[in-house]
């Protein structure tokens, strides 16, 4: 039963993709970004050449990922510690998660794409972000037992019908092959009615706000929890404080985008709109 069960579901992939392909090239459309002709089949509705200009850009934190380019005007050679190179924000900070990855910069047009996916729910483009984490895994030497998803609050899903987390999270769970465990995790405290928070009630809005659920089993586990924005890393963290505290043996944060921070002057070069 459980060979049938993976045959249908590889089956049932198959045709969603292949209608997707089949609906582009007979009745193609404009990129979702930049209104170009799409010109080639794909079930992706962004142009080659937005997907192209999505990137992170050098060198970062051995920690949370952050580019060196984006830091404070302190020396780089400052931020050198037994553990690597540490941004300010990391080597001021102790997190719940091993270390953050993420696929680019929260800037240009990789913010409109990720709207889509918050808030349109376009499956395709989730799964062209799976791979592109995939890569990055193995650029990274990223191992990890099992794919959790970031939870929405039960309020959040049942408005939105959907969690954007979970549209990257399951297919890059099935392209590396890892058990896919969405019901590990849950939201237990509703974000606050605020639009855009500071940097400090983004710390005070997600303290205690995730548990694992009863009976849920991440003893010894190496957990990769999958995200869409990384932006000051309170989410992951207090999401790998819940999976630590039940056990995980370690917590490794992935993302499709990361916002550019400045610690020192306090600022954020990007704040995601209505963040999860």
């Amino acid at each position: 039963m459980a060979d049938r069960s993976t045959f249908e579901k590889r089956v049932g992939g198959w045709l969603s993709g292949a209608s997707d392909a089949l609906v582009s090239v007979f009745f193609p459309g404009g990129c979702r970004l930049c209104e170009r002709l799409l010109l080639r089949a794909s079930p992706v509705p962004i142009c080659q050449e937005c997907l192209g200009s999505f990137a992170l850009g050098g060198a970062g934190c051995e920690r949370c990922g952050q580019p060196l380019a984006t830091w404070s005007l302190s020396g780089a050679e400052e931020a050198r510690t037994a553990e690597g190179l540490l941004c300010p924000e990391c080597r001021a900070r102790t997190y719940g998660f091993d270390r953050t990855r993420s696929y680019a910069l929260y800037k240009g047009a990789i913010v409109p794409a990720i709207m889509l996916l918050k808030f349109e729910s376009v499956e395709p483009l989730g799964r062209w972000f799976a791979e592109r984490l995939v890569e990055v895994t193995r650029r990274e030497a990223i191992s990890a037992d099992v794919v959790v998803p970031v939870p929405l609050h039960r309020q959040r899903q049942r408005e939105r019908g959907y969690n954007q987390a979970e549209l990257v999270a399951k297919p890059l769970a099935r392209k590396l092959g890892l058990p896919y465990r969405a019901v590990l995790l849950t939201r237990t405290k509703p974000r606050p009615d605020k639009h855009i928070l500071s940097l400090e009630e983004r710390w005070d809005s997600v303290r205690g706000a995730f548990a694992t659920r009863p009976g849920s089993k991440v003893d010894n586990l190496r957990v990769l929890l999958v995200d869409d924005v990384m932006t000051t890393g309170a989410t992951l963290d207090a999401c790998a404080k819940a999976l630590r505290g039940a056990g995980a043996k370690s917590v490794i944060g992935l993302t499709v985008a990361r916002a550019a921070r400045h610690p020192a002057v306090g600022s954020g070069e990007s704040n995601p709109k209505d963040a999860q």
